[in-house]
C-alpha cells in the first residue's frame, strides 16, 4: 500500500541490511484534509495566539516574562530527551562553579534559541542557520564529539540504549537521502501555501523530526524550529509560546502521533494534536502572563511604601525579575551598587515579604523571589 508521507529504502545487502525511511516533500499528497474538528481546533488555537500577542503588546515588562518563558521552554524541551534539571538548578547565580552536564545542556539551549532569534534578523529560517544554532546547541556540552552545526555523513537511528541498527524503533533517511529531504524543506519553509500557517508548522515540525539531520540534539532542534518558524511568520512577534510543556505532558501520545505519519500517512491526526499542543500553550502562556503582571504590579505597590529607600528596592526588584534567585555579592556587581547598600535593600524585601533566603550560609545566602518563581515553576 502506498503511503503519501515516504518509503522505507533498501539499504545494504545480506547481514548488514537495514530499510530507511525516505520522507516525501511537503506538503503532502494527497492534500491534508480539513475536517470539521480540524477546523474547530485551527480557530481555537489562532484565537489564542492572538491573545497571547494582543496582551504582550499591551505589558509595559513583557521582555522579562518572555526571558523566563525561554529559560522554561529549553528546560521542557531538554527534559523531553531525559535532561534531569530543575528551574532552580537554571537560574542559580552560583551556577558557573558548580554547572552539572544537564544543567550546561539547558543553559546551551537558552544561548541557541537567542542566537537563531536574532539572526533571523538577517537571514531567512535555512539550512545554514539551522546548523549554526545547532552548533551554538552543542557546544562544550556531552554530544559535542557528534558534527556539532555539521549535518550527519553516517546512518542514525532511534531506539532504547544500546540498541543496534537491526533493531531499531526507526530509521531515518541515509546521509545522502537526508541531504535531498533537508533540500526539500528548506524550500517548503519559504513556499507560499493556502495551508494555515500553524498547521504548516506543524508538518515542518514532523518533517525536521523524520529527517533527523543531526546525530544528536534533533529533537531540540526541532521544537525549537516550530517558534523560529511562526516569529519568521510574524504569527508571533516574542517567543512566549512554550509548546514543550505540553509535548512533554504528552510525550507518549507525541511520539506515536509522529510515528502514525511515517508508518500509515496520518498527517491529519498529528496536525489535531498539534493544534491542540499550541492553544492549550498559548493559553497557559497568556494566563501566566497575566498572573506575573498583576505580582509584579502588586509587589511595586508594595515597594512604594518604602519611602527613601524605594529607589534602591525597586532597582533590585527590577534585576529579580531576569534572576529570581540571587546572592549579594554578584547582585551588587551586576547593578553597580557598594554590598552593603544591596544587603540592606534585600532585608527590605525580606521584611515585606517579597524575598525570601533560600540557601547558603551567612557569607553567601541566596534569596529567591518565591511567588514569582512558583508561577515558572509550574509543569517543569
Amino acid at each position: 500500500m502506498e503511503n503519501r508521507a515516504g518509503s522505507f529504502m533498501s539499504k545494504l545487502d545480506g547481514e548488514m541490511a537495514y530499510r530507511s525511511f525516505f520522507p516525501s516533500p511537503l506538503p503532502p499528497n494527497p492534500p491534508v484534509m480539513i475536517d470539521d474538528e480540524m477546523m474547530q481546533l485551527l480557530v481555537q488555537a489562532n484565537t489564542w495566539i492572538a491573545k497571547l500577542e494582543s496582551i504582550s503588546s499591551l505589558i509595559p515588562h513583557i521582555a522579562l516574562f518572555v526571558s523566563m518563558y525561554v529559560r522554561k521552554e529549553a528546560l521542557m524541551s531538554s527534559q523531553i530527551e531525559g535532561t534531569q534539571c530543575t528551574l532552580e538548578d537554571v537560574l542559580d547565580p552560583t551556577l558557573e562553579s558548580n554547572a552539572n552536564r544537564d544543567v550546561a545542556d539547558v543553559i546551551n539551549y537558552i544561548k541557541a534559541t537567542d542566537y537563531a532569534i536574532n539572526r533571523l534578523r538577517e537571514l531567512p529560517l535555512c539550512n545554514r542557520l539551522i546548523r549554526e544554532t545547532h552548533a551554538v546547541l552543542m557546544h562544550g556540552v556531552r554530544g559535542q564529539e557528534k558534527s556539532p552545526g555539521e549535518f550527519r555523513t553516517s546512518q542514525n537511528w532511534i531506539g532504547g540504549e544500546g540498541v543496534s541498527l537491526n533493531k531499531a524503533r526507526f530509521i531515518p533517511p541515509h546521509p545522502d537521502d537526508m541531504v535531498v529531504a533537508m533540500s526539500d524543506l528548506e524550500k517548503y519553509l519559504h513556499t507560499p501555501d493556502t495551508l494555515d500557517v500553524l498547521v504548516k508548522a506543524s508538518l515542518i515540525h514532523y518533517q525536521f523530526e523524520t529527517i533527523r539531520p543531526f546525530l544528536d540534539g534533533n529533537g531540540r532542534i526541532g521544537r525549537l524550529l516550530i517558534t523560529l518558524f511562526l516569529l519568521q511568520q510574524k504569527i508571533l512577534t516574542t517567543p512566549a509560546l512554550y509548546i514543550s510543556y505540553f509535548l512533554k505532558k504528552n510525550r507518549m501520545e507525541y511520539y506515536d502521533r509522529l510515528t502514525l505519519v511515517r508508518t500509515k500517512g496520518e498527517y491529519e491526526q498529528w496536525i489535531k494534536f498539534f493544534l491542540s499542543a499550541v492553544s492549550e500553550s498559548a493559553e497557559d502562556a497568556y494566563e501566566n502572563i497575566l498572573r506575573l503582571s498583576k505580582l509584579h504590579d502588586a509587589h511595586v505597590a508594595r515597594i512604594e511604601s518604602l519611602g527613601r529607600a524605594r529607589l534602591t528596592a525597586l532597582q533590585l526588584f527590577s534585576y529579580l525579575q531576569s534572576n529570581p534567585i540571587m546572592e549579594i555579592k554578584g547582585t551588587a556587581h551586576s547593578l553597580g551598587l557598594s554590598f552593603n547598600t544591596v544587603a540592606s535593600s534585600v532585608n527590605r524585601l525580606v521584611d515585606i515579604g517579597i524575598l525570601v533566603q533560600s540557601g547558603g550560609d551567612k557569607r553567601y545566602r541566596t534569596f529567591s523571589y518565591q511567588e514569582y518563581l512558583d508561577i515558572l515553576r509550574e509543569g517543569t
